[in-house]
């Protein structure tokens, strides 16, 4: 891949769905001081990010977060922190299609079917664009995100002049703490600057590309978030916190027509991106896992790059799909399953973060966004509180696998 296909990856793996529903959740909870928490989760973003950058340059291997613990706390942290990731993508995915399927049935009517249909035809098409190989898989994410930022910035800058200073006040009205509520939901909107690491072998210069890609998705991520949010709130005022579509109302007062309708291709975008980059690094981490021992041997093919893990892409596409029908059937929508994933991915975070102390030269500037990194992410796990009981079970079933192979060897 090029540091473009690169920045792609990263823009459809972190801006993906936040920017459909999370800025009217948030203005929901905390009301235009909901500007707050955006501003101090993007802040969070740069150094994350930098840190898996800095792995991923130094060690640009399948494993991503992974061979990370390993190389830092050894074998049962890594087989723990790739089953967290691993396991957490079919869980989360299907969420990212009942978001795209929800406005597509708010624009063509059909309700739950809808949903769910539209959700099961993403699972097959990103699994289909991943088949058949990270080099096309890469070229259609820079196509997508191409055309993902001039809709969204579009939309934003054309609806700005609507915008009223009215509808900033008050600014708090569900007072201060609510900026921490919305901050806590807006982690889903942020989830995503690991992911690429695992893709970090199919760099053309890993060293160069991965950093610049993180620098220039930071950035153009960064913008696009708090550009959307302040236009929700200044423009859609105290409307914002009842909307589903909060992109699609942007669209409609910036272009006319019926905001259902013009919502509904953005929407399928965003999320086919989202669900492109994760099945692509879920697909490779399953591979290494398997060579590795973490996972069965019979997945490990794939892992090597260049190489298209399609045994491990199968698992995580069947995966999504058992996912999906499961809430179907309970009819419990995406947010079991988003709070599930979110905590898998703050577990995958602050070991990643512990693991670049030891594993990068001490006060480089890798080290030094660790360092940071490392206070922002440990509020992150106080903030994720029960839902961390997700990432726990997969550490035991981890840990119990490794020992199950152990007790079998002759």
């Amino acid at each position: 891949m090029t540091a473009a296909q690169g920045t792609a990856l990263y823009i459809g793996a972190v801006l993906g769905t936040g920017v459909i529903a999370l800025p009217a959740l948030a203005a929901d909870a905390a009301g235009p001081a909901s500007l707050l928490a955006w501003l101090a989760l993007v802040a969070l973003s740069a150094p994350l990010a930098a840190t898996f950058a800095a792995l991923g340059a130094r060690h640009p291997d399948a494993g991503g977060v992974s061979t990370y613990a390993r190389l830092a706390f050894g074998d049962r942290a890594a087989a723990v922190v790739g089953w967290c990731f691993f396991f957490a993508v079919p869980v989360g995915a299907p969420a990212a299609g009942l978001f795209a399927g929800a406005y597509v049935a708010a624009a063509l009517g059909g309700g739950t079917t809808t949903v769910v249909t539209t959700a099961a035809g993403l699972i097959a098409a990103v699994a289909a664009a991943n088949a058949v190989g990270l080099r096309l898989t890469g070229r259609l994410q820079l196509v997508l995100a191409g055309l993902l930022v001039t809709l969204v910035l579009g939309a934003t800058l054309l609806a700005l002049p609507e915008a009223r200073v009215d509808n900033l006040q008050p600014f708090a009205p569900h007072g201060w703490a609510a900026v921490g509520t919305a901050a806590t939901l807006l982690v889903w909107s942020f989830a995503g600057w690991e992911a690429i690491t695992h893709l970090a072998g199919e760099f053309r210069r890993p060293a160069r590309d991965l950093p610049r890609a993180t620098a220039v998705a930071v950035l153009v991520v960064g913008l696009l978030y708090l550009a959307v949010a302040f236009a929700v709130v200044a423009v859609l005022g105290p409307a914002a916190a009842d909307t589903e579509a909060p992109l699609g109302e942007l669209m409609a007062h910036a272009l006319g027509g019926d905001a259902r309708l013009l919502a509904a291709g953005p929407a399928l975008l965003l999320c086919f991106g989202t669900m492109n980059a994760y099945f692509a690094s879920a697909a490779k981490l399953g591979a290494a896992l398997g060579r590795d021992g973490a996972l069965p041997s019979w997945l490990a093919r794939g892992s090597v790059a260049g190489e298209v893990p399609r045994r491990s892409l199968g698992l995580v596409a069947g995966g999504s799909a058992l996912s999906l029908a499961v809430v179907a059937a309970l009819d419990a929508g995406p947010r079991p399953l988003v709070l599930l994933s979110t905590g898998c991915f703050v577990t995958v975070y602050a070991v990643g973060v512990a693991a670049a102390l030891r594993l990068l030269p001490r006060r480089s500037p890798g080290w030094l966004a660790a360092l940071g990194s490392l206070i922002a992410v440990s509020a992150l796990l106080l903030l994720s509180g029960r839902y961390l009981l997700w990432p726990l079970l997969l550490a035991g079933g981890a840990l119990l696998y490794l020992r199950s192979r152990r007790m079998v060897r002759p």
